[in-house]
């Protein structure tokens, strides 16, 4: 087999190892897509309640009901113990609490898919890592080859020119046998044939 052979079957081999990656997903895009009306409202009122602005509102329309309450400003509708602006506080309270609640479902849905995606990521690295490993061994395999190949045809050559240099000493002790002492046939410093 030729050497341009052998190379060429060594990158027909390299290139088999390549492979396709499946695309990473927009974990933003696909939740916002999965979200229904009523997610969009629960979120939206959540984030108001979970703001200064609101917490402020609240603060001002309560200083706003007690001072007109207690100084009489306005007809009374609401006395002292103030029981009305505590019965309009507990259902307010109840009703921002069901949507921060509905607001938090949505955000576990977001952090499960998020879980998921994570998972998905980390099994796509896995297989990334196995595919990269039977990769370099292979491309282990493949210098462990050469390298072989290699120290084959060192010894060769090695071989080769010790046999070279044999046959050159015999050669110039042959020469030297012949000059020195002439044959019956031949006259002295006609070297053999």
């Amino acid at each position: 087999m030729s050497i341009g052979r052998e190379i060429e079957d060594i990158a027909r081999d390299l290139i088999k190892h390549q492979h396709d990656h499946p695309p990473v997903r927009d974990l933003n895009r696909e939740t916002e897509r999965r979200l229904t009306l009523a997610d969009r409202i629960a979120i939206d009122f959540a984030r108001l309640v979970g703001s200064w602005i609101f917490v402020l509102a609240q603060l001002g329309l309560m200083a706003v009901w007690v001072l007109l309450n207690a100084l009489s400003l306005i007809n009374r509708w609401d006395p002292y113990p103030f029981q009305f602006l505590n019965f309009i506080l507990t259902l307010e309270v109840a009703a921002w609490l069901s949507l921060v609640l509905m607001a938090f479902n949505r955000q576990a849905d977001r952090d499960r898919l998020r879980s998921q995606h994570d998972y998905e990521l980390n099994v796509k690295a896995e297989e990334e890592l196995k595919a990269l490993m039977n990769h370099l061994m292979h491309q282990d395999e493949i210098l462990l080859q050469i390298v072989n190949r290699l120290d084959r045809g060192d010894r060769e050559m090695k071989r080769l020119a010790r046999l070279l240099e044999a046959a050159q000493e015999s050669r110039t002790e042959s020469r030297s046998e012949t000059t020195s002492r002439p044959g019956p046939d031949r006259p002295a410093g006609v070297p053999a044939p």
